[in-house]
């Protein structure tokens, strides 16, 4: 029998702890709870009794859950109200409309229309149209409903900046006093699993502790035990056992002898939590705890029990003198029956737990095969991204070296080639007699390596490019490359001198691509357009050859779609191909300018 211990121990830990322990994105306010009650403060405001009276209508219908309806009504009070000069009025019915769409999840909506209700209490006048008003506890709750909105659409740093603007009201009224510690336990759970702020498990335990303290102020033990266990339950959840321990029994120790049913299941979870934190301290006297839990869980049932057997055993005792001989027979019989009914419960209420625990499991599966595949995604993404740049890096550094080289054989190696030249056309004035013929042998070498040079260095950066920018670069690309097989026409539109690095960018993609069209499109005729327009550069080129199939191409690498598609989007460009077998290719480029810095004298 000892051995079976532990393993249910671990079978109705893994169930219970997971519904005692709060959730990482669970909002801990919850709107329907939660109502305004009456305040202690006066409000004298005008009487427009047919609006104020058709507003609770209104209120009512919400109330029924008849949101359609409320929706369309509300329009027309609101419209109806809109030349009123009762702001109050006003202020509720903007934050009906935000809790219609609140409770539609439409919280976008709901944000926009507690931010009007909010606008309208923030110009509430204390003495004007006879209006006297303390505005806390509406402000403290208007404040709570948009960080609640914002922690549900899961834009924490919206969430955490009003639920601070809390603290800001100084005001002891309970109803802002509640108000203030459902924030601060909304905070204690941001900070507790968002682990991109700073020092956020000491945020999350000081908000935690706040919480406590209010219901501790207000003498609500029920509560402050309950809001002990979600900040013992930090302390669990980062493995300090034995903290969390301490927390879990101090909030027994404050309800441990109210028996009502919501301190019953606050106890209960308690101990759960408690077991789960003895059993990780290896304290094995974690199944007490545990069965004092599973007993807790039982203990209104078990009532119902005891006051069946104490009917019983009076009207037994009515008939003890009577039926004594038949006394011991019965009680054998109900003792048989009692066990049976008990060991039927029992195996109950475990294939109950077996079947909440496959469920548990199988929900827990997929949760995992969903971060696992959220997780897959981000490295792809970042091994996708690293690609590019490493590819950009790849062919900046090619530019940067092709220009270098052209460089160098523009203004050092033809140089060169030139003054040796010189110097042979000076030689040969100074012979009298026939020239040798090296010497004319060499000037024509050397006549040869320069074209060859100058022509190398053009192909690895075209001198019109740098000299006359980029509308004149495409046209001699353009005449260069037609001949009688393929037409290439090309039009340029508002195309001004850039950034040189840019316009060789530029430069490179279009002829890459028009290198493409050439070697593998079997095109007759093609075009090229170039526009500036809104700050962009347009590049259009079309061809009508047998075009491809984008997907193979991509997957097979080649025609160098890749290297353009990274070295576009590295530009902060897109990039798009449309092309289908046998019906051309149309390609569509749009980059950001990068306009060429300019000097400025004063």
């Amino acid at each position: 029998m000892n051995k079976i211990y532990p393993l249910l121990f671990n079978f109705l830990i893994i169930f219970l702890l997971s519904l005692s322990i709060q959730g990482k994105n669970k909002v801990i306010h919850n709107m329907e709870v939660f109502h305004v009650k009456t305040s202690i403060f006066l409000i004298q405001e005008p009487k427009d009794s047919i609006l104020e009276k058709k507003y609770e209508e209104l209120n009512l219908l919400t109330e029924t859950s008849n949101y359609v309806e409320s929706l369309q009504k509300a329009f027309y009070l609101d419209e109806e109200a809109s030349d009123s000069k009762n702001l109050f009025l006003k202020f509720k019915i903007k934050s009906l409309f935000a809790k219609i769409y609140r409770k539609n999840n439409d919280h976008i909506k709901a944000i926009a229309n507690y931010k009007k209700s909010l606008k309208l209490l923030n110009d509430f006048l204390f003495e004007d149209d006879g209006i006297i008003f303390t505005k806390q506890k509406y402000l403290a709750k208007t404040l709570l409903n948009i960080g609640t909105q914002f922690q549900l659409l899961k834009k924490y740093d919206s969430a955490v900046f009003y639920y601070k603007k809390l603290d800001d009201i100084i005001n002891n009224e309970n109803e802002v006093l509640d108000y203030k510690a459902i924030s601060y336990a909304n905070l204690s759970g941001i900070y507790q699993f968002d682990t991109t702020y700073s020092g956020h498990l000491n945020k999350a335990l000081h908000y935690a502790n706040k919480a406590i303290s209010i219901h501790k102020t207000r003498g609500n033990r029920i509560n402050q035990a309950y809001a002990i266990n979600n900040l013992a339950n930090i302390y669990l959840l980062n493995d300090n056992f034995e903290q969390s321990k301490k927390f879990y029994f101090e909030g027994i120790k404050l309800i441990k002898r109210d028996t009502s049913p919501r301190a019953v299941n606050i106890k209960e979870n308690l101990y759960f939590n408690m077991a789960w934190a003895m059993r990780n301290l290896k304290e094995y006297h974690a199944y007490d705890t545990l069965f004092t839990a599973v007993n807790l869980s039982d203990e209104l049932r078990d009532l119902e029990t005891q006051e069946m057997l104490e009917r019983v055993t009076g009207e037994y005792n009515v008939d003890v003198v009577r039926r004594e001989g038949e006394f011991e027979k019965k009680k054998a019989q109900s003792i048989t029956l009692l066990i049976g009914i008990s060991f039927f419960a029992i195996i109950l209420l475990l294939a109950f737990f077996l079947n909440q625990y496959k469920l548990r499991q199988r929900n827990l599966s997929l949760q995992l095969s969903k971060q696992e595949l959220a997780q897959q995604q981000k490295i792809e993404k970042v091994r996708i991204e690293s690609q590019i740049r490493i590819l950009n890096a790849t062919l900046d550094g090619k530019e940067t070296e092709r220009k270098q080289i052209a460089e160098t054989l523009h203004d050092s190696v033809s140089a060169l080639l030139s003054s040796a030249n010189l110097h042979l056309q000076a030689c040969k004035k100074s012979y009298k007699g026939p020239i040798p013929v090296e010497v004319e042998k060499s000037q024509n070498i050397i006549h040869e390596a320069s074209h060859k040079i100058r022509n190398l260095s053009h192909t690895l950066v075209s001198s019109v490019l740098l000299k006359f920018g980029l509308a004149y670069a495409i046209k001699d690309m353009a005449e260069k490359y037609s001949n009688s097989q393929l037409d290439i026409e090309y039009e340029t539109k508002n195309i001004k001198r850039y950034d040189q690095d840019f316009e060789i960018k530029l430069h490179n993609i279009i002829q890459e691509l028009v290198n493409n069209t050439i070697k593998h499109s079997e095109a007759s005729i093609a075009s090229i357009y170039l526009e500036d327009k809104d700050d962009k550069i347009k590049i259009y080129i079309k061809d009508n050859g047998k075009g491809f199939d984008k997907q193979l191409v991509k997957k097979k690498n080649g025609l160098g779609i890749n290297q353009i598609d990274a070295r576009v989007h590295m530009m902060k460009g897109e990039f798009n191909i449309d092309s289908k077998n046998n019906f051309g290719t149309s390609i569509t480029i749009e980059i950001p300018v990068f306009k060429r810095e300019t000097l400025s004298f004063s």
